[in-house]
């Protein structure tokens, strides 16, 4: 399975939390002939291994390295642990700024190769979203071509979420992005449900309306006690991660169970196969999500205040981990996941 993205038009805000990082005693490494350098981030029990290609466009270890760890801590503190026990991470340099062009695979246990502009500078590694992206799609199994929409749709969703939990994000910037862009996913005249409409907006925007409506039906039956992160980490703890192919219903019954409601089956069977309208304006009247055009205010005596909350700062990982073995748990939620920066090396050809 290869999931690929490109520039989705997402625009982010960035305030930063220092996470505790230990740097291990490097040993001088002699000349290679290519000027690719593998470095080693461990995070929990999982190894990442990032090689910079950076062929004739130097890009900086150190803000690469910063980035990588900031993007899979997010990861961590969304699931309670990395998805996978090994990441090989290839970024590939080009001349010019920004970061472009995500692919993740399945091969070798978990592969993404990601482009970075030789003149991107920390702010922009800062704000990225797209390498947080990719490595969501690490935490949930493949699937059929026919139900792409719920890898994207869940990356989509999820991703400033992450971000957010583990101090790289604001809740402010995500709610006036999800305002923004969130009626991309609604339905268009012709459209013949997920699985069949397989457009940008509805791949993309309309798995992540499905992920979001799930999300605040799950806390609304759980009486806010548990929500969609739930039902995502016991899938992964089950062992459903991108390297096995899993059938969609069964995987969202999993889901359900570890959450304790019947949510995520139930909207698949409604929304599958005929379009869905969704009131976006009466859900963000009740979470208390106000916006005025271009700034969004939030209004703590909203029905489902207490929900928008527990959407930003999350569930803590109990029960759900104890599946986990304990070398690849990570603190979750509102707590800060350890990285160690391993070490280096250069790559001959």
């Amino acid at each position: 399975m290869v999931r690929m993205e490109s520039i989705l038009g997402f625009q982010r805000g960035f305030v930063q939390l220092a996470f505790l990082v230990l740097v291990l005693p490097l040993v001088p490494f002699p000349a290679a002939k290519a000027a690719d350098v593998t470095s080693t981030l461990v995070i929990g029990g999982s190894r990442i291994d990032v090689t910079i290609e950076t062929a004739d466009a130097p890009l900086s270890q150190p803000d690469v390295i910063k980035w990588v760890q900031f993007a899979a801590e997010s990861v961590a503190a969304y699931y309670g642990r990395f998805p996978v026990p090994h990441l090989t991470l290839r970024v590939v340099s080009f001349d010019g700024s920004g970061v472009r062009h995500g692919t993740t695979w399945a091969k070798d246990g978990g592969l993404i190769v990601i482009h970075a502009g030789s003149k991107t500078t920390p702010a922009d590694f800062a704000e990225d979203w797209m390498l947080t992206h990719e490595m969501i799609h690490l935490a949930f199994p493949s699937m059929a071509d026919e139900h792409h929409w719920i890898e994207e749709g869940l990356s989509v969703y999820v991703e400033p979420i992450a971000r957010i939990r583990a101090g790289h994000w604001t809740a402010p910037q995500m709610w006036s992005d999800l305002v923004r862009d969130m009626p991309k996913g609604l339905p268009k005249e012709g459209d013949a449900g997920l699985d069949h409409t397989h457009t940008w907006g509805r791949t993309y925007w309309g798995g992540a309306l499905f992920s979001f409506v799930a999300d605040v039906e799950i806390r609304k039956q759980t009486k806010n006690t548990k929500g969609l992160e739930d039902a995502l980490r016991g899938i992964l703890n089950a062992g459903g991660d991108i390297r096995k192919d899993w059938d969609l219903e069964k995987t969202l019954k999993m889901g359900d169970d570890a959450a304790g409601a019947e949510v995520l089956l139930k909207l698949y069977t409604e929304w599958k196969d005929k379009p869905v309208e969704v009131d976006l304006a009466a859900m963000w009247k009740q979470l208390g999500v106000e916006s005025d055009g271009g700034t969004v205010h939030m209004n703590e005596n909203a029905p489902l205040a207490a929900i928008r909350r527990a959407i930003e700062s999350g569930t803590p990982v109990t029960k759900a981990s104890d599946s986990v073995p304990p070398s690849n748990r990570v603190a979750a939620t509102t707590a800060q996941p350890l990285a160690v920066y391993a070490g280096r090396s250069a790559r001959s050809n």
